[in-house]
C-alpha cells in the first residue's frame, strides 16, 4: 500500500492539478520559464525562491486573465514537473492585511462566494500602502512595525491608469440659477488597481478594485513661483497620504480628518466608476447619452459594509441632483432603492459620529445634503408621532450638543431600502435596541443575514487532509454546497471514519507544533489539548476570562502536583489597537502568565500558555486546523456574529462559548449538548445591569477567583514590576462593562466538562464529527445567496462560462 500523502504533497497535487487543468503542461512550463527569465535582474543569474514565486504567480495570473476578460464580457454584453516546492513558494506571499479583523476578512469570503455563485459583483476598497501593523512581542509587550507588504511588488494586481478618477475635497458651495456647484476644491486622483477573484471551477473571474491616491501633476503648483517648486513637489505626499496607511482600530471610532478623507475617497471614486459603467453598458437607457437613471436601482446594488462607506448616500444624491440634474425626490428614491446597509457592531464606542465642523470644512456640499435629508426624515417622523420631541432627538441624523455630530448609522438606515445584522441574535438586538425607533417606523426594512466563511479557503486550502477524508465518504459536492456535510451524520459511529478524523487532527497538531518550535523556539506537547483563542484583543472578547482559567489550572496543579491533569496548551493570539491601553496590558498579562507557568518545573508539560505573535490570515490557516478547543467567550450581546467560531467548527474543533453572536445558531445546528455552552444569556446580562453588577461580591465568594486576582495584583506574575497590572485589576474590580467575574464560575465548571470529554478520545471525536456535519449553514455561499435573493434582487447562476480558448455562446 502506498504511503499516505503529507499535507504538503496533497496541496502540491491540488495546485499542480489546478495549473495543469488551466492548459497544456508544456505551455505552463514555457510560460513559467519566460516569466522567470524576465523576473531575473540583469546582473543576477541565480534565481531565488522569491523569483520562483513571482514567476509562478505571473504564470497563474496569465491563465486567469483570459477567463477574467471573458467573465466581464459575459456580464456586461450578455502534473507539470516544475521541480519547485509550491508550499515553500506560498510562504513567500505577503498577507494583504487591508482590514482590521472580521470585517475585512468577511468581505474577502464574500468575494470568493460571489464569484463562485456567478454573480456580476465588484469589491471596492483602498489599496493601503501599509496594512495592519506587524506585531512583535518584545519583553512581553506588543510593539508595532509598519507592514510594508508592497515592498517587492504584488504580482496579482494590475494598475489601470486609464480609469483614474478625480476626487474633490474642501472648497465651497455656490447656489446658482443653473443649480448647485461645489467649487474651489482640492483634487486628488484615485488610481485603480485590479485583482482577479476566481470562482471555484466555473471559469468566472470577478474583480476587486482597490484605489490608490495620487497627486495631480499641477498639485500645489497653481500658485507656482520659482522658490516654492521643490516644496510643491514634496507636498504631493499630502495628497498621497490618503491611501498610505490603514487605521488599526477594531470596534472603536477615532474621529480623525484623514480617516474621513479615506472614507470619502473610496466612495467618490467607486460611485464615479459605477456610474461610468452603468452609462456605457448595454442595459442603460435607450437614449445615446444615457442620462436616464430610472433603471439604475434595477441594474446596480450597493451594499454598505458597516458605516465606513456611508457617504455613498449623500454622494449619490450629489451626483444625481447636482451633476445629472435629477429631481430631488426622484434622486432620493433611486438612492434608497440602490443602497443597503449591514450593521456589524452594537458597541456604542464603535459607532461613527463625525463632527459637523469637520464636514463643513472637508465636504461642505455633503453637509448641506445631509441636513436636507435629515429635515425630510424628521418631518415624516413628526407627522407620524406629533409632539414626541424626544423621539425626534433620538432619531435625528444630527446629534445636538457641545459638538454637533453626524450619526452615520442613522444616515445609513434612512438612506437604505434594507438594513441587516449579521447573526440572528444580533439582528434582534438591532431591531429591539440599537435602531428600535427606526424599526417601529419601517419594520419591513430590517433583515438578518448570518455571516459565513468560504469553504474553499477555510477547509479545502487550509485543511486538505480533512477535506480528503470527507470527500472519500460523501464526494466533492460539499465544496460548493456545504450543506452536504449533513451526509456525515451517518458515519458518526463508523470506527474507520472516527479514526481517520482523529488522525488528521493529530497530524495537523504535530505540524503546528513543529512550526511553533521552528518559528518561536517554543516546545509544546502535541498530545495535549490545543485550546485556542485567536481574535483581536478587546475587553468585550474577554481574553481576561481565559487568563483567569489558566491561572486557576496552574494553582490546582501547584496545590496537588501528584494528581493527574488533562494536559493543555493554551494559545492566545491577536493584535491590540496601538492606542488601546487596556488591550496592550492584556497582552502583557498573557505573556507574563506564560513566563511563570512555562518555566515552573512542577507543571512540566501539563500546562503551557503561549501567545501567538502577529496573528493574521496566514497564521490562522495553520492554527485553526490544529485546534481541539475554540474559545468564543464574549459577554452575551456584544459580539455581532464572529466568523472565527465557524472556521474552528468546520475544521473539527469543539467550541466553548457563550450564547452570543453566531454561537447561538451553531448550538442550534449541532445541538447545544455538542458545544460547551456556559454563562449569562442576553436577558441575564440585562437583568444584572438593572440590578447593578458588583465584582467585589464574586471576588469575596469564589476563593479560586480571589486567589487569581490577588496573584495578578501582588506581582506574582510580574516580580520585577509588582504594580504592573494595577490598571487591569482596578478595571476588573470597579468598572468592568463586560462582567468577567459574573461568568467565571460557570466558565471554570464548563472547562471541567471539556477535560472530562477530552479524556475519552472516541466520544470527543464523535462530537467533532457531529459539529463538522452541522456546520454547512455557515458557508458564505449561503449568506451571499440570501443577500442576492432578498436584498439585491438577483439570482445566483450555476452557468459555467466557457474558457477563453472556446467560442462564446
Amino acid at each position: 500500500m502506498a504511503a499516505p500523502l503529507s499535507d504538503g504533497e496533497r496541496r502540491k497535487q491540488i495546485s499542480v492539478r489546478g495549473i495543469a487543468g488551466l492548459g497544456d503542461v508544456a505551455e505552463v512550463r514555457k510560460s513559467f520559464n519566460r516569466h522567470l527569465h524576465f523576473t531575473l535582474v540583469k546582473d543576477r543569474n541565480v534565481a531565488t525562491p522569491r523569483d520562483y514565486y513571482f514567476a509562478l504567480a505571473h504564470t497563474v495570473r496569465d491563465h486567469l486573465v483570459g477567463r477574467w476578460i471573458r467573465t466581464q464580457q459575459h456580464y456586461y454584453e450578455r502534473d507539470p514537473k516544475l521541480g519547485l516546492d509550491l508550499e515553500e513558494l506560498e510562504e513567500i506571499e505577503e498577507d494583504a492585511g487591508l482590514g482590521n479583523g472580521g470585517l475585512g476578512r468577511l468581505a474577502a469570503c464574500f468575494l470568493d462566494s460571489m464569484a463562485t455563485l456567478g454573480l456580476a459583483a465588484y469589491g471596492y476598497g483602498i489599496r493601503y500602502e501599509f496594512g495592519i501593523f506587524n506585531q512583535k512581542i518584545v519583553d512581553g509587550w506588543q510593539v508595532e512595525e509598519a507592514d510594508d507588504w508592497l515592498r517587492y511588488g504584488n504580482p496579482w494586481e494590475k494598475a489601470r491608469p486609464e480609469y483614474m478618477l478625480p476626487v474633490h475635497f474642501y472648497g465651497r458651495v455656490d447656489h446658482t440659477p443653473e443649480g448647485v456647484k461645489w467649487i474651489d476644491t482640492q483634487v486628488v486622483l484615485a488610481m485603480p488597481y485590479d485583482t482577479p477573484v476566481p470562482g471555484y471551477k466555473n471559469n468566472t473571474v470577478n474583480t476587486m478594485r482597490l484605489w490608490s491616491a495620487k497627486a495631480p501633476n499641477d498639485f500645489n503648483l497653481q500658485e507656482f513661483n520659482v522658490g516654492d517648486y521643490i516644496e510643491a513637489v514634496l507636498d504631493r505626499n499630502l495628497a498621497e497620504n490618503i491611501s498610505r496607511v490603514l487605521y488599526p482600530n477594531d470596534n472603536f471610532f477615532e474621529g480623525k480628518e484623514l480617516r474621513l478623507k479615506q472614507e470619502y475617497f473610496v466612495v467618490a471614486a467607486t460611485l464615479q466608476d459605477i456610474i461610468r459603467r452603468f452609462k456605457s453598458s448595454k442595459f442603460g437607457c435607450r437614449d445615446p447619452v444615457r442620462t436616464c437613471f430610472e433603471t439604475f436601482p434595477d441594474k446596480v446594488a450597493i451594499q454598505l459594509n458597516d458605516t465606513h462607506p456611508a457617504l455613498s448616500i449623500p454622494e449619490l444624491m450629489r451626483i444625481l441632483v447636482d451633476v445629472e440634474k435629477v429631481d430631488w425626490d426622484k434622486a432620493w428614491e433611486i438612492t434608497k432603492r440602490t443602497c443597503a446597509y449591514t450593521n456589524h457592531t452594537v458597541l456604542p464606542e464603535a459607532l461613527e459620529r463625525w463632527p459637523v465642523s469637520m464636514f463643513e470644512k472637508l465636504l461642505p456640499r455633503h453637509l448641506e445634503i445631509i441636513y436636507a435629508l435629515n429635515q425630510m426624515h424628521l418631518d415624516r417622523v413628526a407627522a407620524l408621532y406629533p409632539g414626541d420631541i424626544d423621539r425626534l432627538r433620538r432619531m435625528s441624523v444630527i446629534e445636538e450638543g457641545d459638538c454637533k455630530r453626524i450619526n452615520m448609522a442613522h444616515l445609513c438606515v434612512i438612506g437604505s431600502h434594507a438594513v441587516n445584522g449579521v447573526a440572528r441574535i444580533h439582528s434582534d438586538i438591532v431591531k429591539n435596541s440599537v435602531f428600535k425607533d427606526f424599526y417601529e417606523l419601517e419594520p419591513e426594512k430590517f433583515q438578518n443575514k448570518t455571516n459565513g466563511i468560504t469553504p474553499r479557503r477555510w477547509l479545502l486550502l487550509c485543511n486538505p487532509g480533512l477535506a480528503d477524508v470527507i470527500a472519500e465518504k460523501i464526494g466533492e459536492g460539499f465544496i460548493t454546497d456545504l450543506s452536504q456535510l449533513k451526509k456525515l451524520l451517518e458515519f458518526i459511529n463508523n470506527e474507520t471514519f472516527i479514526r481517520d478524523v482523529a488522525k488528521v487532527k493529530q497530524e495537523n497538531k504535530l505540524k503546528f507544533a513543529a512550526y511553533l518550535e521552528e518559528q518561536y523556539k517554543v516546545k509544546i506537547n502535541p498530545s495535549s489539548m490545543f485550546d485556542v483563542q485567536v481574535k483581536r484583543i478587546h475587553e468585550y472578547k474577554r481574553q481576561l476570562l481565559n487568563c483567569l482559567h489558566a491561572i486557576t489550572l496552574y494553582n490546582r496543579i501547584r496545590s496537588d502536583p501528584s494528581k493527574s491533569f488533562v494536559p493543555r496548551t493554551i494559545m492566545i493570539g491577536g493584535k491590540a489597537a496601538p492606542g488601546y491601553h487596556m488591550a496592550k496590558m492584556i497582552i502583557k498579562l498573557i505573556t507574563s502568565i506564560g513566563e511563570v507557568i512555562n518555566n515552573d518545573p512542577y507543571v512540566g508539560d501539563r500546562l503551557k500558555v503561549i501567545f501567538l505573535e502577529n496573528y493574521r490570515v496566514s497564521l490562522a490557516e495553520k492554527v485553526i486546523p490544529a485546534a481541539d478547543l475554540s474559545q468564543q467567550i464574549s459577554t452575551a450581546g456584544t459580539e455581532a456574529s464572529g466568523t472565527g467560531n465557524m472556521k474552528f467548527m468546520v475544521n473539527g474543533a469543539l467550541t466553548i462559548g457563550t450564547m452570543d453572536g453566531a454561537n447561538v445558531e451553531m448550538a442550534e445546528e449541532a445541538g447545544e449538548e455538542n458545544l460547551f455552552i456556559f454563562g449569562m444569556r442576553v436577558e441575564d446580562v440585562e437583568a444584572l445591569d438593572r440590578q447593578g453588577y458588583n465584582a467585589q461580591e464574586y471576588y469575596e465568594r469564589l476563593p479560586e477567583l480571589r486567589q487569581a486576582i490577588d496573584q495578578i495584583s501582588s506581582g506574582f506574575f510580574s516580580p520585577r514590576d509588582p504594580g504592573c497590572f494595577r490598571d487591569v485589576v482596578n478595571m476588573l474590580m470597579y468598572h468592568d462593562r463586560f462582567k468577567v467575574f459574573a461568568d467565571y464560575e460557570a466558565y471554570i465548571k464548563c472547562q471541567g466538562r471539556v477535560d472530562q470529554l477530552f479524556m475519552d478520545p472516541r466520544e470527543w471525536t464523535k462530537k467533532v464529527i457531529r459539529n463538522i456535519a452541522c456546520s454547512g449553514k455557515f458557508s458564505s455561499d449561503r449568506t451571499i445567496t440570501e443577500y442576492a435573493q432578498e436584498i439585491w434582487g438577483v439570482e445566483p447562476s450555476a452557468t459555467k462560462i466557457p474558457p477563453p480558448n472556446l467560442p462564446r455562446d
